[in-house]
């Protein structure tokens, strides 16, 4: 009888099993293995592209996508290096937009952002293709083009009219225009002047308005330095007394009685002399003065007209309000506690808003002129028939008269196309039961036309130029002598106010 086979049978299966553990063993051990290199292979490329998405965070503006000005810098510094090297010639370009602020205010950030974006893929694409598009911040952006001095200025023209082309942003149509300016290296100055020059330039452009592009000058720094001396003593003139208002009456078209007088603004300087408005003004605005120079202003005029009020005087007071005055949120409030503290009715001033202001469709303008149809403010549109204002959009102004720019009147006499727009001016106001005022008469064959086109009332050198206070008295209590040009009217332009207090309602030959 043979041995027994079943131990050693079982000792072979085990064995089997054993090496069958030990090989998935080593194949799971194999698989974590790779599983832990391509893991980390994973974690690598990750960590790359992570490191990749921060250099590009920090070489690329977050909203535009356009690269920061470090990065710019450096693309300057090599076309510059290229130019000495008689490679290329390179011209650096600043870009402005204009009005941004009113369309961030009155639209939303939202639309505003939107506004940016459009703009830097606008100059991405410029054609010929930029060496670098930076934006320096806010709503400015600087291009760096392959441009001579003969060519730089024809691409900044094109540039300028390309950001003029309308756009959709969030469903918004909008239109909106940009300030270029051009500096050319070596023709315009040294590396490190040249974004300056460029700057300037470009800050020239919007002094006149915006919307163009001006080539680098040297005269450039020269006014520079001499608004830079102008702004700092205009910061000091309320102060110093030095600002100062004379008055020019309005006089009803048919009757001359004098219907209100406007204020306007004077700067007596010690040095300088008189500083025409269209200098001063322009500055103030853009440095941030109109706001306490305007307030001083209505509580000025407020004082005079309740000193008026005193010597028996009743007429209203216009004033020239900004669009800068109008976005202030206690604008309306600061006026109605003048016109409290020196007792005159809302009714009695008149805020002169140029159409342009009055026309900015956006939430801040609408809603200033809600609170000035609130108060009982006189509301008028200011050098109207320049603008593009339709009947819809006056309807939704509170406005109680138009004032005819005064390029219109001065026209008159020698074009039909003025005759004709002043009478579409005077139909849509008749329309929208408002009054019409005409300004910058001079001659009596102006004076004829607009009575006939039916205004109702004029302003002009004709009738009187702007005069003190002291002198708008003295001819009101008929001593011609003071009154210079008045002589020219009868001796009963001014009427009595009534004992009674004022009410808002209008006196013999008041409107």
């Amino acid at each position: 009888m043979g041995p027994p086979l079943a131990p050693t049978s079982s000792f072979a299966t085990g064995s089997a099993w054993v090496w069958l553990g030990v090989l998935l063993a080593g194949a799971f051990l194999s698989y974590m293995v790779i599983a832990l290199l391509r893991h980390r292979a994973v974690l690598r490329r990750r960590l790359r592209a992570a490191n990749s998405k921060l250099v590009e965070l920090r070489t690329r503006d977050p909203l535009t996508g356009l690269m920061t000005r470090p990065d710019f810098e450096a693309r300057l510094d090599e076309a510059v290096a290229a130019c000495d090297r008689g490679a290329r010639p390179a011209a650096l370009l600043v870009v402005g937009l204009d009005n941004f602020r009113t369309i961030n205010e009155g639209y939303g950030h939202q639309v505003g952002d939107a506004v940016l974006t459009t703009m830097a893929r606008r100059l991405s694409a410029f054609s010929p293709a930029p060496l670098a598009v930076c934006r320096l911040g806010g709503d400015e952006f600087s291009v760096l083009l392959d441009a001579g001095v003969e060519q730089a200025g024809t691409l900044g023209r094109r540039l300028a009219e390309l950001l003029r082309q309308p756009f959709t942003a969030e469903g918004t149509e909008l239109q909106m225009s940009a300030s270029v300016g051009v500096a050319v290296y070596p023709d315009h100055g040294s590396r490190p002047r040249l974004p300056g020059c460029a700057a300037l330039a470009m800050r020239s452009v919007k002094q006149v308005g915006g919307a163009g592009h001006a080539m680098y000058d040297p005269a450039m720094a020269v006014d520079q330095r001499e608004q830079a001396e102008l702004l700092q003593e205009l910061r000091h003139a309320v102060e110093r007394r030095q600002l100062e208002l004379v008055y020019q009456p309005k006089v009803d078209a048919r009757t001359l009685q004098i219907t209100a007088a406007e204020a306007l603004l004077r700067w007596q300087h010690p040095q300088r002399g008189t500083i025409s408005p269209a200098v001063f003004i322009p500055l103030a605005e853009r440095h941030g003065l109109i706001v306490p120079i305007g307030r001083w202003v209505l509580s000025e005029v407020c004082r005079q007209a309740a000193q008026w009020r005193g010597l028996g005087l009743r007429m209203r007071v216009a004033v020239n309000v900004s669009g800068h005055q109008l976005r202030q949120e206690d604008f309306v409030r600061f006026v109605l506690r003048q016109l409290a503290e020196h007792g005159i009715p809302p009714s009695r001033l008149t805020c002169e808003i140029t159409e342009t202001v009055a026309m900015e469709d956006t939430a801040h303008t609408l809603s200033a002129f809600e609170r000035l149809r609130k108060a009982g403010l006189h509301v008028s549109i200011d050098d109207f028939g320049t603008g593009h204002s339709s009947l819809a959009s006056l309807r939704r102004l509170p406005a109680a008269e138009l004032k005819i720019d005064r390029a219109f009147v001065q026209d008159l006499a020698s074009g039909d196309n003025a005759r004709s727009i002043v009478q579409a001016i005077v139909q849509m106001a008749r329309t929208l039961g408002l009054r019409v005022v005409a300004e910058g008469v001079e001659t009596t064959e102006q004076r004829d036309a607009l009575v006939a086109l039916g205004c109702d009332e004029l302003q002009g050198f004709l009738f009187a130029r702007p005069m003190s206070a002291t002198a708008l008295a003295l001819w009101a209590d008929g001593d011609d002598a003071q009154a210079g040009s008045a002589a020219m009217f009868r001796p009963s332009l001014f009427q009595a106010t009534a004992p009674a207090p004022m009410d808002g309602q209008a006196g013999p030959g008041v409107r």
